[in-house]
């Protein structure tokens, strides 16, 4: 994980800007791209490590002379709330006139995405999972599985191991109402129940009373639907407060800060599969060149927005052989005439609502390590 925090200006300053900029070998205006991340606030964490991910793309974009114009990146703090996601969505559409935006946390993507829409700006999810960001816009892509895809891996496999009774602890936002709706539709055709759902408002951090409501209904295991600081928080004080089940959730476990919790040992969650030693060539240089970058192995979140990225440039790439402005509506055209694109992890294939279609694996933390199970 990266530890330090940014800015916008720090983004924009002669470490990031100078790679981009090709001289002569550039032909006109830059493109635009921008990123709606949490850069401050409980949810900080995720803003470097989504960040990464693009910044490595931008420089393989740049070493390998993609395109023919240059780009320049602008990062806005989201501080991952919906009204300060409108408020940086709104100035890289308005003042900056982003091509391509990075989006990120369901309750932010569903604010900025009519502003988007209005603007025809191509909006790319790599972190956010609520199922109803599928058809959001047409401008608005995920290159990462939803949580109903998650939940639908994960369910058959936990109830196959016995855990047939689940309870879930969720935060109050659309994530968390939208895995409440999964868990409820899904669990009884996977051969389990949900005996208790718990909501919990965006700002909690004491759950002493949550674990005994918790432990009341007696469960095999208990689902997790939260985010940031906050999921250390839950697991602390569920495992603190007697509750000893097996925990499961999705992939935004897939922290350093949940890594190194111990009360996380043990954690079973689901994560989109990649295998970065043995992938790819593409695949095996993103994973060396971002452990080279900044010496740990990278997630699929880092995987996601390097590939959300690297689709502009291939996007990008081919409306520039033909002469076609780039703009939303012919990048979205070239998407979905093109649909296969190679990707990190392998080839990458959209559906007509602008969905990549991934692989999903579940996996657990097993004293700090990742382990693989399915």
């Amino acid at each position: 994980m990266i530890g330090t925090k940014f800015s916008r200006r720090a983004l924009l300053g002669s470490a990031l800007a100078a790679p981009f900029i090709r001289g002569a070998a550039a032909q006109g205006e830059p493109y635009v791209l921008g990123s709606v991340f949490p850069q401050s606030g409980p949810n900080a964490e995720y803003g470097p490590v989504f960040t990464s991910g693009v910044q490595l793309a931008l420089q393989h974009i740049e070493q390998d002379r993609l395109l023919q114009r240059p780009i320049r990146y602008i990062s806005e703090d989201s501080q991952a709330l919906p009204q300060q996601g409108v408020i940086a969505m709104t100035k890289l559409v308005n003042v900056d006139k982003a091509h391509w935006t990075f989006a990120a946390f369901t309750s932010v993507s569903k604010a900025i995405a009519p502003i988007g829409d209005r603007a025809k700006t191509v909006m790319i999810n790599g972190g956010a999972v609520g199922p109803d960001l599928s058809g959001l816009s047409p401008y608005f892509w995920n290159v990462i599985p939803l949580a109903h895809l998650e939940t639908r891996t994960l369910l058959p496999y936990l109830v196959g191991q016995g855990k047939k009774r689940f309870a879930l602890v969720y935060v109050d936002d659309p994530l968390g109402d939208a895995i409440l709706k999964e868990l409820g539709e899904q669990l009884p055709k996977a051969g389990g129940e949900l005996v208790g759902s718990f909501s919990i408002p965006r700002d909690a951090q004491q759950f002493g009373p949550v674990a005994a409501r918790v432990r009341q209904v007696r469960p095999d295991a208990v689902y997790i639907a939260s985010f940031g600081a906050q999921q250390a928080q839950i697991i602390k004080g569920l495992r603190n407060n007697g509750v000893s089940q097996q925990l499961c959730s999705y992939s935004a476990m897939n922290l350093e800060s949940i890594r190194t919790l111990p009360e996380a040992n043990g954690m079973t969650f689901t994560v989109q599969k990649v295998d970065y030693a043995g992938g790819d060539a593409l695949t095996r240089r993103f994973a060396e060149d971002y452990k080279k970058a900044h010496n740990r192995e990278p997630t699929v979140y880092n995987a996601n927005y390097y590939n959300g990225c690297r689709l502009f440039g291939l996007l990008a790439q081919e409306l520039e052989k033909t002469n076609t402005p780039v703009n939303g509506d012919t990048l979205r055209a070239a998407l979905l005439r093109v649909r296969k694109f190679p990707l990190v992890g392998g080839t990458g294939e959209f559906d007509d609502a602008g969905n990549m279609m991934a692989a999903i694996e579940v996996v657990q933390w097993n004293n700090g390590s990742l382990t693989k199970l399915v």
